[in-house]
């Protein structure tokens, strides 16, 4: 390759994934004029054209295109490579965003990632709660936590907790004067603690399975509505209703007596909480070290 080429190269992958002259110029710290003969001037010793330009936007041709999906790799490549080459240089250090529901973040990865933090000063984590399919790249987070049935396409995926189940309780006070539900359907006739999603505002649907495997979906109602998980369980024990909630939340409360459960033939097991992130993720050295501390290990 023509060493020339390398900043010419540089320049329009800038350009293609800003799709403005003007943040690739800020991001690239040049004038916009030198930036423009860059690419002209790449353009024109490859005899082809690279960009198409208006006058509200800029994006590649499909030339433009198909150098980029040679080059993008190889410059991620390169860069991660030298990032990890200075991160080793020195303790791990940085700043790593997660995105989580509270029920994720206190009991899988705070006491996985407390000890770490300890014995890495350097590091530094910052929990994000959302009960919603944030997007990484607009709220600026590095990775996110979802269970695994619920992981998108396209992102790295890491498994770190055991497989979950959602089961249904209530205190022993609210069986004795309203009654066991024996099936699903039946919970029309109960008062139920409500959780509403943040990803578009609806009631959560309580999700059960019958023996062959089939998926019951039930409508629930009652006098309370929480949009987050631990409000609901203090409810339950309140004697509000039943409630849906995480095996694992409930589990100490139901060896207290404070807690029944029903309907438990109804509740499968299903994927537990995976880490996600891009494919194009940069491993800095500290999210290497959180990587390492959340990985699930049987």
């Amino acid at each position: 390759m023509i060493r020339e080429n390398i900043n010419d190269l540089i320049a329009l992958a800038a350009v293609a994934e800003e799709r403005s002259f003007t943040k690739a110029a800020a991001r690239l710290n040049v004038s916009q004029s030198a930036l423009s003969h860059a690419i002209k001037g790449l353009e024109q010793r490859l005899g082809l054209r690279l960009l198409t330009r208006t006058t509200r936007s800029v994006a590649p041709t499909l030339e433009g295109e198909d150098l980029l999906a040679t080059l993008n790799p190889c410059f991620e490549k390169i860069e991660a490579r030298l990032l990890a080459l200075n991160d080793s240089r020195d303790q791990p250090t940085g700043t790593v965003r997660i995105v989580a529901v509270e029920y994720a973040i206190e009991s899988i990865l705070w006491p996985k990632l407390s000890p770490v933090l300890k014995e890495h000063p350097a590091v530094n984590v910052e929990f994000v709660m959302d009960y919603g399919y944030t997007d990484l790249a607009s709220s600026q987070c590095d990775a996110g936590v979802r269970y695994g049935d619920q992981v998108s396409e396209g992102m790295i995926s890491m498994r770190i907790g055991p497989d979950e189940r959602m089961i249904c309780v209530a205190a022993p006070g609210y069986y004795e004067a309203a009654g066991v539900p024996q099936e699903p359907t039946e919970l029309s006739d109960h008062r139920c603690v409500n959780l509403r999603l943040s990803t578009h505002g609806a009631l959560y649907a309580w999700e059960f399975e019958d023996a062959d495997g089939n998926e019951i979906r039930v409508k629930v109602s009652g006098q309370t509505c929480f949009n987050t998980i631990n409000p609901v369980l203090r409810a339950a024990m309140d004697g509000h209703g039943l409630a849906l909630v995480p095996e694992r939340l409930a589990q100490p409360h139901i060896e207290a007596g404070r807690l029944r459960t029903c309907l438990d033939d109804y509740c499968p097991s299903f994927p537990g909480f995976h880490l996600y992130y891009p494919s194009r993720q940069r491993p800095s050295s500290a999210f290497e070290v959180v990587l390492a501390a959340l990985r699930e290990r049987r």
